[in-house]
């Protein structure tokens, strides 16, 4: 009767393990982050920006103290003069930086696709809600989300309009991007409320990221598609 009851136990706490392990993997794979910094003639671009975001997410979701980011990564010798994403795919620590040549996508349109519950207030390396949504966008070059009747981000980048007067972006962003913020500190865009019955108000978009500045990639808001 012993060794049943020995044997038992062994089994359950070998349950236990792979069950730990399993939880683990997930965890770290939920929390996987990531920062994309524009590199062009070898320098990096906001990089106080990306650390300030990079140890705000490392202190909630590890409760981890600062790391200079800036000491961490380096250009590498070999690195020409043309335009890179730097990509910092993070968790605890720093797992992987990568120099990707940066093409700029082609939108002409966008489509608004509504979603209530989609949560990407942190830079997640998951992007499989923005995945599904896509599959909403029909014709269209890429999604503007509404959620809770605001509107929000693209798939991939924050968005500006012009009332002809000065750009507002939406106050209610799925993420608070860098470029977005830097943007805002200095007073070359403003935070507003924007909802669908706004956008007769607005005479063009722009769509802004680490990667894209104001201009870069613009549509005519006839083109954001209800």
């Amino acid at each position: 009767m012993a060794h049943i009851i020995i044997k038992a136990v062994e089994e359950l706490w070998c349950i236990a393990i792979l069950w730990m392990n399993i939880k683990n993997c997930w965890i770290r794979f939920m929390c996987q982050l990531f920062e994309a910094i524009k590199v062009f003639q070898r320098e990096f671009f906001n990089l106080t920006y990306h650390s300030r975001r990079f140890n705000n997410a490392r202190k909630i979701f590890f409760n981890l103290d600062y790391l200079d980011l800036k000491a961490h990564i380096s250009i590498p010798p070999d690195l020409d003069n043309g335009l890179y994403k730097c990509r910092i795919i993070y968790a605890e620590d720093i797992e992987k930086v990568e120099f990707i040549p940066y093409q700029r996508r082609k939108i002409n349109t966008l489509k608004i696709v509504e979603n209530n519950d989609v949560d990407y207030e942190y830079k997640y390396l998951n992007k499989e809600c923005f995945e599904k949504m896509l599959l909403k966008k029909d014709n269209a070059d890429d999604i503007l989300v509404l959620k809770k009747n605001f509107l929000t981000d693209t798939s991939f980048s924050n968005i500006v309009f012009f009332d002809g007067n000065k750009w507002l972006t939406p106050a209610h962003p799925l993420l608070k991007g860098t470029k977005r913020q830097f943007l805002l500190d200095r007073g070359i865009v403003f935070e507003d409320e924007i909802r669908i019955s706004d956008l007769e108000l607005f005479k063009k978009a722009s769509l802004i990221n680490a990667m894209l500045d104001i201009g870069e990639i613009e549509l005519e808001v006839e083109n954001i598609i209800r």
